[in-house]
């Protein structure tokens, strides 16, 4: 009987161990109004807590029954589902990927809650706390190196306006023009000129998105419309 209470006492330490694990990294994505957020997090952490515990303790009910159960097989397959799960998350739009990192946050939090139903208190509390510096303080790190950027601006314009013109402006931000399509609606006597551009920035992209539309609608160019799509 004490056998039985010592070892459903060290399930539940395992099971309270990843639920709470699983919940602090919820935590931070919840906070940045992620639809993984909080709940969705510790159920994958414990979820695969519980998987990792019921894959060890059948294994080990089949010892001596002729059967061999390997303990390998049902933990092999929470990969396999957070996988499923995780590109649940991932969203592309007008040309932009969001959810990578959340999805990677699943993944990450179910290796958490294997560790913890496996035993491994120290290996699911390092990995805990090397993720959440990782999505903490890392982001703060991201403004201080320049890194590329892909996007595309849409110039509509008059008949009378050349593309080089515009390619000149944006220039003289020392942006590297990748290709330019022209179109021109001769019915309107309107011209769209469309660069897709790289942008190689430290700080916010935005800001200097930003600064390009107004050197255009400062130069003297007749404007129909200007924006910016983000490629992928």
């Amino acid at each position: 009987m004490l056998e039985m209470f010592n070892a459903n006492a060290e399930f539940v330490v395992r099971i309270l161990v990843a639920a709470g694990l699983g919940a602090a990294i919820g935590l931070e994505r919840d906070k940045h109004g992620r639809a993984a957020g909080l709940r969705t997090h510790l159920l994958v952490c414990l979820g695969a807590a519980v998987f990792t515990i019921l894959s060890n303790q059948i294994s080990l009910g089949t010892a001596g029954t002729g059967f061999v159960a390997d303990p390998g097989r049902i933990a092999a397959q929470i990969i396999a589902g957070i996988g499923f799960l995780g590109a649940g998350v991932i969203l592309k739009t007008a040309g932009s990927v969001r959810g990578l990192t959340t999805a990677a946050c699943l993944w990450t939090t179910a290796a958490v809650g294997m560790a913890a139903g496996a035993g491994l208190f120290f290996i699911a509390g390092l990995t805990t706390a090397v993720a959440l510096a990782g999505l903490i303080f890392l982001k703060f790190t991201e403004r201080l190196y320049a890194k590329d950027s892909f996007r595309t601006l849409v110039v509509v314009t008059s008949d009378q306006v050349g593309a080089t013109q515009i390619i000149e402006i944006v220039r003289r931000k020392h942006l590297s023009v990748l290709g330019c399509e022209i179109v021109k609606d001769f019915t309107a006597g309107t011209i769209e000129t469309k660069l897709a551009i790289q942008i190689y920035h430290k700080g916010l992209t935005d800001n200097l998105a930003h600064s390009i539309i107004e050197s255009l609608e400062t130069s003297g160019i007749t404007l129909h419309e200007v924006r910016w799509i983000r490629s992928s």
